[in-house]
Protein backbone atom coordinates (compact mmCIF):
# COMPACT_ATOMS: atom_id res chain seq x y z
CA UNK A 1 0.00 0.00 0.00
CA UNK A 2 1.05 3.60 -1.13
CA UNK A 3 1.17 5.88 1.87
CA UNK A 4 -0.74 9.39 1.36
CA UNK A 5 1.29 12.51 0.51
CA UNK A 6 2.28 14.58 3.41
CA UNK A 7 1.49 18.06 3.05
CA UNK A 8 5.22 19.20 2.55
CA UNK A 9 5.65 16.19 -0.68
CA UNK A 10 4.29 17.44 -3.31
CA UNK A 11 3.95 15.54 -7.19
CA UNK A 12 6.45 17.06 -9.67
CA UNK A 13 3.17 18.05 -11.86
CA UNK A 14 1.40 19.12 -8.91
CA UNK A 15 -0.16 23.10 -9.33
CA UNK A 16 0.28 25.43 -6.42
CA UNK A 17 -2.52 27.81 -6.07
CA UNK A 18 -1.68 29.38 -2.52
CA UNK A 19 1.28 30.81 -1.15
CA UNK A 20 1.87 31.71 2.45
CA UNK A 21 4.96 33.83 3.22
CA UNK A 22 4.33 35.33 6.58
CA UNK A 23 6.17 36.75 8.79
CA UNK A 24 10.04 36.32 6.52
CA UNK A 25 11.73 39.52 6.95
CA UNK A 26 10.75 40.02 2.77
CA UNK A 27 12.07 43.62 1.94
CA UNK A 28 11.46 43.41 -1.52
CA UNK A 29 9.64 40.88 -3.96
CA UNK A 30 12.32 40.56 -6.20
CA UNK A 31 13.38 37.74 -3.20
CA UNK A 32 10.88 36.10 -4.92
CA UNK A 33 10.79 35.70 -8.30
CA UNK A 34 9.06 32.46 -8.69
CA UNK A 35 5.74 34.04 -7.66
CA UNK A 36 4.85 35.92 -10.76
CA UNK A 37 5.29 32.90 -12.92
CA UNK A 38 2.69 30.94 -11.01
CA UNK A 39 -0.14 32.15 -12.94
CA UNK A 40 -2.21 29.41 -11.28
CA UNK A 41 -2.39 31.36 -7.83
CA UNK A 42 -5.30 32.40 -6.08
CA UNK A 43 -4.37 33.28 -2.67
CA UNK A 44 -1.04 35.50 -1.85
CA UNK A 45 -0.55 36.06 1.95
CA UNK A 46 2.95 38.30 2.72
CA UNK A 47 1.70 39.59 5.84
CA UNK A 48 4.01 40.65 8.61
CA UNK A 49 7.38 41.59 6.77
CA UNK A 50 8.91 44.23 5.56
CA UNK A 51 7.57 45.27 1.88
CA UNK A 52 7.81 48.94 1.08
CA UNK A 53 6.33 48.71 -2.18
CA UNK A 54 4.39 45.99 -4.68
CA UNK A 55 5.59 45.56 -8.31
CA UNK A 56 3.66 46.18 -11.21
CA UNK A 57 3.66 42.64 -12.34
CA UNK A 58 1.97 41.60 -9.82
CA UNK A 59 -0.93 42.10 -12.64
CA UNK A 60 0.40 38.84 -13.96
CA UNK A 61 -1.41 37.27 -11.36
CA UNK A 62 -4.92 36.78 -13.56
CA UNK A 63 -6.28 33.96 -11.40
CA UNK A 64 -5.65 35.75 -7.73
CA UNK A 65 -8.64 35.74 -5.68
CA UNK A 66 -7.26 37.21 -2.20
CA UNK A 67 -4.16 39.20 -1.77
CA UNK A 68 -2.70 39.77 1.92
CA UNK A 69 -0.24 42.62 2.33
CA UNK A 70 -1.45 43.36 6.33
CA UNK A 71 1.55 44.57 8.33
CA UNK A 72 4.74 45.68 5.69
CA UNK A 73 6.12 48.97 5.52
CA UNK A 74 4.32 49.61 1.60
CA UNK A 75 4.28 52.98 0.95
CA UNK A 76 2.51 53.19 -2.39
CA UNK A 77 0.83 50.31 -4.66
CA UNK A 78 0.78 49.96 -8.48
CA UNK A 79 -1.95 51.10 -11.05
CA UNK A 80 -1.58 48.04 -12.41
CA UNK A 81 -3.03 46.12 -9.12
CA UNK A 82 -6.61 47.41 -10.18
CA UNK A 83 -6.74 45.24 -13.33
CA UNK A 84 -6.83 41.83 -11.59
CA UNK A 85 -9.46 40.28 -12.88
CA UNK A 86 -10.24 37.35 -10.07
CA UNK A 87 -9.46 39.70 -7.27
CA UNK A 88 -12.10 39.57 -4.71
CA UNK A 89 -10.14 40.48 -1.44
CA UNK A 90 -7.46 42.80 -0.86
CA UNK A 91 -5.96 43.44 2.76
CA UNK A 92 -3.05 46.38 2.70
CA UNK A 93 -4.07 47.11 6.33
CA UNK A 94 -1.07 48.31 8.70
CA UNK A 95 0.65 49.73 6.16
CA UNK A 96 2.01 53.30 5.50
CA UNK A 97 -0.27 54.18 2.27
CA UNK A 98 -0.80 58.12 1.83
CA UNK A 99 -2.35 57.94 -1.52
CA UNK A 100 -3.49 55.33 -3.53
CA UNK A 101 -3.03 54.82 -7.30
CA UNK A 102 -5.06 56.60 -10.13
CA UNK A 103 -7.96 54.13 -11.53
CA UNK A 104 -7.86 52.36 -7.80
CA UNK A 105 -11.69 51.83 -8.50
CA UNK A 106 -11.41 49.82 -11.75
CA UNK A 107 -11.37 46.12 -9.41
CA UNK A 108 -14.00 44.19 -11.72
CA UNK A 109 -14.71 41.74 -8.84
CA UNK A 110 -13.50 43.06 -5.51
CA UNK A 111 -15.79 42.34 -2.60
CA UNK A 112 -13.40 43.16 0.31
CA UNK A 113 -11.11 46.05 0.86
CA UNK A 114 -9.10 46.49 3.97
CA UNK A 115 -7.45 49.95 4.18
CA UNK A 116 -7.46 49.69 7.84
CA UNK A 117 -4.27 51.45 9.69
CA UNK A 118 -3.09 53.71 6.85
CA UNK A 119 -2.36 57.61 6.27
CA UNK A 120 -4.96 58.27 3.54
CA UNK A 121 -7.35 61.17 3.58
CA UNK A 122 -9.81 62.28 0.91
CA UNK A 123 -7.19 63.76 -1.22
CA UNK A 124 -5.18 60.31 -1.29
CA UNK A 125 -8.20 58.54 -2.86
CA UNK A 126 -8.55 58.70 -6.82
CA UNK A 127 -11.85 60.19 -8.74
CA UNK A 128 -13.40 56.75 -9.42
CA UNK A 129 -12.48 55.39 -5.23
CA UNK A 130 -16.16 55.12 -4.64
CA UNK A 131 -17.14 53.80 -7.97
CA UNK A 132 -16.03 49.69 -7.33
CA UNK A 133 -19.72 48.47 -7.04
CA UNK A 134 -18.88 44.78 -6.46
CA UNK A 135 -17.58 45.69 -2.93
CA UNK A 136 -19.53 44.29 0.11
CA UNK A 137 -17.47 45.30 2.78
CA UNK A 138 -14.99 48.42 2.79
CA UNK A 139 -13.05 48.86 6.08
CA UNK A 140 -11.38 52.72 6.50
CA UNK A 141 -10.43 52.84 10.30
CA UNK A 142 -7.53 54.74 11.28
CA UNK A 143 -7.09 56.78 8.73
CA UNK A 144 -7.09 60.62 8.20
CA UNK A 145 -10.50 61.46 6.64
CA UNK A 146 -11.93 64.65 7.36
CA UNK A 147 -14.95 63.92 4.67
CA UNK A 148 -16.67 61.31 2.71
CA UNK A 149 -18.17 62.27 -0.61
CA UNK A 150 -21.48 61.27 -2.05
CA UNK A 151 -20.03 59.22 -4.49
CA UNK A 152 -20.45 56.75 -1.98
CA UNK A 153 -23.62 55.90 -2.87
CA UNK A 154 -22.61 54.32 -5.74
CA UNK A 155 -21.19 51.03 -3.62
CA UNK A 156 -24.96 50.13 -3.85
CA UNK A 157 -23.72 46.53 -2.70
CA UNK A 158 -22.09 47.75 0.07
CA UNK A 159 -23.09 45.92 3.86
CA UNK A 160 -20.32 46.68 6.17
CA UNK A 161 -18.54 50.33 6.19
CA UNK A 162 -16.04 50.50 8.80
CA UNK A 163 -15.06 54.43 9.31
CA UNK A 164 -13.76 54.64 12.82
CA UNK A 165 -11.37 56.45 14.55
CA UNK A 166 -10.98 58.88 11.71
CA UNK A 167 -11.30 62.55 11.40
CA UNK A 168 -14.44 62.84 10.06
CA UNK A 169 -16.26 66.32 10.44
CA UNK A 170 -19.47 65.65 8.49
CA UNK A 171 -21.01 62.42 6.83
CA UNK A 172 -22.73 62.93 2.95
CA UNK A 173 -26.51 62.33 2.77
CA UNK A 174 -26.25 59.95 -0.05
CA UNK A 175 -25.10 57.70 2.63
CA UNK A 176 -28.84 56.94 3.23
CA UNK A 177 -29.06 55.46 -0.31
CA UNK A 178 -26.63 52.18 0.74
CA UNK A 179 -29.74 49.83 1.06
CA UNK A 180 -27.77 46.80 1.65
CA UNK A 181 -26.08 48.30 4.70
CA UNK A 182 -25.78 46.26 7.93
CA UNK A 183 -22.95 47.76 9.48
CA UNK A 184 -21.81 51.19 9.99
CA UNK A 185 -19.02 52.30 12.16
CA UNK A 186 -18.32 55.85 12.68
CA UNK A 187 -17.18 55.69 16.24
CA UNK A 188 -14.07 57.91 17.38
CA UNK A 189 -14.52 60.61 14.78
CA UNK A 190 -15.31 64.82 15.05
CA UNK A 191 -18.92 64.12 14.27
CA UNK A 192 -21.55 66.31 15.88
CA UNK A 193 -24.27 65.72 13.86
CA UNK A 194 -26.13 62.40 11.09
CA UNK A 195 -27.72 63.37 8.27
CA UNK A 196 -31.09 62.24 8.48
CA UNK A 197 -31.48 60.34 5.44
CA UNK A 198 -29.20 57.58 7.76
CA UNK A 199 -32.05 56.90 9.67
CA UNK A 200 -33.53 54.90 6.23
CA UNK A 201 -31.52 52.64 6.54
CA UNK A 202 -31.62 49.54 8.63
CA UNK A 203 -29.02 49.25 11.22
CA UNK A 204 -31.00 48.45 14.75
CA UNK A 205 -31.93 45.09 14.32
CA UNK A 206 -30.33 42.70 16.25
CA UNK A 207 -28.51 41.69 13.55
CA UNK A 208 -27.56 44.58 12.42
CA UNK A 209 -24.32 47.33 13.74
CA UNK A 210 -24.39 50.84 13.92
CA UNK A 211 -21.19 52.04 16.49
CA UNK A 212 -21.93 56.50 17.13
CA UNK A 213 -20.20 56.48 20.97
CA UNK A 214 -16.75 59.08 21.27
CA UNK A 215 -18.13 61.38 18.71
CA UNK A 216 -18.93 65.17 19.85
CA UNK A 217 -22.20 65.17 18.84
CA UNK A 218 -24.67 67.96 19.77
CA UNK A 219 -26.49 67.39 23.25
CA UNK A 220 -29.84 66.07 21.63
CA UNK A 221 -28.07 63.58 19.70
CA UNK A 222 -25.82 62.93 22.97
CA UNK A 223 -29.27 61.85 25.26
CA UNK A 224 -30.44 59.58 22.92
CA UNK A 225 -27.52 58.15 22.64
CA UNK A 226 -26.89 58.07 26.68
CA UNK A 227 -30.64 57.18 27.13
CA UNK A 228 -31.19 54.59 24.75
CA UNK A 229 -28.26 53.63 22.83
CA UNK A 230 -28.12 54.06 18.81
CA UNK A 231 -32.00 52.49 18.21
CA UNK A 232 -32.96 55.84 20.25
CA UNK A 233 -30.89 58.22 18.01
CA UNK A 234 -32.05 56.87 14.70
CA UNK A 235 -35.74 57.08 15.52
CA UNK A 236 -34.40 60.34 16.95
CA UNK A 237 -33.39 61.66 13.24
CA UNK A 238 -35.87 60.37 11.65
CA UNK A 239 -38.38 63.12 13.12
CA UNK A 240 -39.49 66.14 11.68
CA UNK A 241 -37.63 68.30 14.21
CA UNK A 242 -34.48 66.90 13.84
CA UNK A 243 -34.74 67.55 9.84
CA UNK A 244 -35.68 70.80 10.55
CA UNK A 245 -32.60 71.52 12.93
CA UNK A 246 -30.20 69.53 10.79
CA UNK A 247 -30.90 72.07 7.47
CA UNK A 248 -29.87 74.86 10.18
CA UNK A 249 -27.06 73.14 11.44
CA UNK A 250 -25.61 72.49 7.64
CA UNK A 251 -26.47 76.34 6.54
CA UNK A 252 -24.64 77.59 9.76
CA UNK A 253 -20.42 77.96 10.66
CA UNK A 254 -20.48 76.14 14.08
CA UNK A 255 -17.48 75.72 15.36
CA UNK A 256 -15.18 72.84 14.16
CA UNK A 257 -14.39 69.86 16.79
CA UNK A 258 -10.74 69.80 17.60
CA UNK A 259 -8.88 67.06 15.92
CA UNK A 260 -8.62 64.32 18.13
CA UNK A 261 -5.84 62.35 19.55
CA UNK A 262 -4.53 59.32 17.92
CA UNK A 263 -2.98 57.91 20.71
CA UNK A 264 -4.76 54.60 20.13
CA UNK A 265 -3.71 54.41 16.53
CA UNK A 266 -0.08 55.53 17.53
CA UNK A 267 0.14 52.75 20.32
CA UNK A 268 -0.07 49.96 17.92
CA UNK A 269 1.89 51.39 15.57
CA UNK A 270 5.11 51.85 17.95
CA UNK A 271 4.74 48.67 19.29
CA UNK A 272 4.57 47.31 15.45
CA UNK A 273 7.93 48.89 14.93
CA UNK A 274 9.23 47.98 18.16
CA UNK A 275 8.68 44.11 17.20
CA UNK A 276 9.80 45.25 13.91
CA UNK A 277 13.32 47.13 14.84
Amino acid sequence: LRMPLGKSEKKKDEVVTEIDHVDRNLANLTQLPHIFENHNLTRLTLSHNKLTSIPANIADLVNLQILTLWNNHIEDLPPSISSLPKLKILNVGMNRLSILPRGFGNFPSLEILDLTYNNLSERSLPGNFFFISTLRALYLGDNDLEMLPGDVSNMHNLQILVLRDNDLLTLPRELGQLARLKELHIQGNRLTTIPPEIGHLDLTNTKNVLRLEHNPWVPSIQEQLDGGGSGAVMEYIRGENYKYFYGRQEASTSTIPLRRTRTRRSLVLEAIDQVDA
